[in-house]
């Protein structure tokens, strides 16, 4: 009996040995060695892990920033949102590259469906998330290109950029916080939040609609819809503005800022943000009696004095003048 016992440990021990030593001499046929320049990189990145930048994390960003380094020696396309510029110079930096700046960006929502303009017509019975009562539902309101309300954005920002404000029902950026990392956007499933180029002093101008119903069908479910008129299309002399589907929509890059959009559209639809108040035109007339008053001192004759007055006068006032020294 203790024969076998022995034997079996034996055999045991033989067999882990021999796998040790098989495994030991595939574990250095296989390895992998990674560049010390990844770990360098993953340094300077903020560690946030959103997802912004593509990767599923600031690891795989580096990776990738690494590898592409190496076979093109250059590092366009990569961008890590939470770091901007800044962080992008240094990654450039360390791997003795350089990096073209790109243009700040920030999350803007493009629906102003408020309960004020977008009255409720149904209530919605269900999960509270956006995506659920999206697959049930066109909204409460009856919109179905319209804000859900219900918070999936907020959720999804790790920034604490984003918060539901309860008069309007909608979600609201908090600019300063937000780092355009895109969670949002991909949380949405309207697609009504977009990242937008911040702009010069934070001025931006967009349709604050995405609704391709025709026009009667987007004011029925909300006033402030976009309804296809091609008002702000024709005006705009940048061509900056574009129609597809009864909806107007402004690209950030070609637009000007100019405004002139603005006040053309019917329904209020399109947003103008930071920007100084607008100047009244004075529509003011001066009062009618003054006018006629000018009126007539224009047309009134002026008198020419002739010689002959003019020397009757001066005879006049001669003896005048006589009179008195006489006296």
């Amino acid at each position: 009996m203790n024969e076998v016992l022995i034997i079996a440990v034996i055999s045991l021990g033989a067999i882990g040995v021999i796998a040790a030593i098989v495994l030991f001499f595939v574990a250095r046929k296989f390895k992998v060695i990674e560049d010390p320049k990844i770990d360098v990189v993953e340094e300077k990145l903020p560690a946030a892990n959103c997802g912004g930048c593509g990767f599923a994390g600031c690891r795989n960003f580096a990776e990738a920033v690494v590898s592409k380094a190496k076979k093109e020696g250059n590092l366009e396309g990569f961008n890590c949102p939470v770091g901007g510029n800044e962080v992008m110079g240094i990654i450039a930096e360390a791997l003795g590259l350089e990096v073209e700046e790109s243009e700040p960006q920030v999350a803007v929502v493009r629906c102003n469906g408020s309960y004020q303009h977008a009255p409720k017509k149904i209530k919605y019975e269900g999960p509270a998330t956006c995506e659920f009562a999206h697959n049930l539902s066109s909204g409460e309101s009856g919109c179905p290109y319209g804000c859900l309300g219900l918070g999936d954005c907020v959720r999804s920002c790790q920034f604490d950029a984003m918060y539901m404000d309860k008069e309007t029902g909608l979600p609201v950026v908090i600019e300063e916080n937000c780092v355009a990392c895109g969670a949002c956007v991909k949380a949405c499933p309207r697609d009504i939040i977009e990242l937008r180029n911040v702009g010069k002093k934070s001025r931006r101008i967009f349709v604050s609609c995405i609704n391709e119903e025709k026009g009667g069908l987007a004011k029925k479910n909300c006033e402030v819809a976009c309804i296809g008129c091609q008002k702000c299309f024709k005006v705009c002399p940048f061509d900056a503005i574009t129609m597809n589907n009864n909806l107007a929509y402004i690209d950030y890059e070609k637009c000007k800022l100019c405004r002139k959009c603005v006040p053309e559209c019917p329904t209020n639809a399109i947003w103008e943000l930071n920007f100084p108040p607008r100047k009244e035109k004075s529509d003011k007339k001066p009062p009618l009696k003054d006018k006629e008053a000018r009126e007539a001192e224009q047309k009134k004759p002026t008198e020419k004095a002739s010689p002959g007055k003019i020397a009757k006068e001066k005879l006049d006032a001669d003896k005048k003048d006589n009179k008195d020294i006489i006296n």
